[in-house]
């Protein structure tokens, strides 16, 4: 039987997050259609779920229902029940998720400035490899 003091330290081998810090904030913001939502409430505020479905476009209502639970667990979505007939649900991005705008901001940012470079040496790598 191994004391304490005699485990090792954990390692990027045995814990990612020593490796790349920011892979949990990447598992949880970017993974998919959790973006579109996070930006469609930074950008418009308080939404009912059917607009903020319309807004994201392709999105199916269990997908959406799904992170937009997801969201609500990590603190990032507030949702407000309202108990009249019929009855009325609104999300919007809370406090902490309001703090990622920046991150957002950046992001879209670096879009704009990149995406071109990205395109032309997606079209190199492809006509290098026919």
């Amino acid at each position: 039987m191994s004391s304490p003091s005699a485990r090792s330290a954990p390692s990027p081998a045995t814990d990612p997050t020593l490796a790349c810090p920011i892979s949990p904030v990447v598992d949880m913001v970017f993974s998919r259609w959790t973006t579109p939502v996070l930006w469609t409430l930074h950008a418009h505020g308080r939404q009912r779920f059917v607009e903020l479905q319309r807004r994201i476009g392709a999105v199916t209502p269990k997908v959406l229902t799904q992170r937009l639970r997801q969201l609500e667990r990590d603190g990032l979505v507030v949702r407000t029940y309202h108990p009249e007939v019929p009855p009325r649900v609104e999300y919007e991005i809370s406090e902490l998720g309001g703090s990622l705008a920046p991150l957002f901001a950046s992001l879209a940012h670096w879009s704009q400035a990149h995406m071109g470079e990205v395109d032309e040496a997606r079209t190199a790598y492809d006509d290098d490899t026919r």
